[in-house]
């Protein structure tokens, strides 16, 4: 997928994300708000998939090992994980680059819908490896 239609995927996302906090608000648990934003999603028309399995490779070689489930997978293209923290830790970002490495993918979006401005202290796009 090209940036550009990357850029208005995550842009898309974002949007439902928004909708999902306006709709919500704080102090949900993770799950409550990943199953809202993905029927957010697909009522938008987009395709997903919940708690896709990531297997586990090592030295070239997939190992009989399912440890790695992303919370939502938004058009094969955008990794997308829910969080409901005090606030976003250094860890979380890593967990999310991760993810988009074992699922050969460009772009995550970490939201953190435990706080009062989604935009401001709930959202962080991660980039695996290439410029933006």
């Amino acid at each position: 997928m090209d940036k550009e239609r990357l850029n208005s995927l995550t842009e898309a996302i974002i949007g439902a994300a928004l909708e999902v906090h306006r709709e919500l608000g704080p102090g949900l648990l993770e799950q409550a708000y990943e199953a809202c934003l993905a029927y957010e999603l697909l009522a938008r028309g987009f395709s997903i998939e919940r708690q896709k399995a990531l297997p586990l490779t090592y030295k070239k070689q997939a190992l009989d090992f399912v440890g790695y489930p992303l919370d939502l997978l938004v058009e094969d293209a955008v990794v997308v994980e829910v969080k409901s923290v005090e606030k976003l830790e250094r860890v979380h970002s890593a967990q999310l680059l991760s993810y988009l490495k074992f699922a050969q993918c460009r772009v995550g979006l970490l939201f953190n819908f435990n706080v009062s401005w989604l935009t401001a202290d709930g959202l962080k796009r991660v980039v695996n490896g290439f410029p933006e």
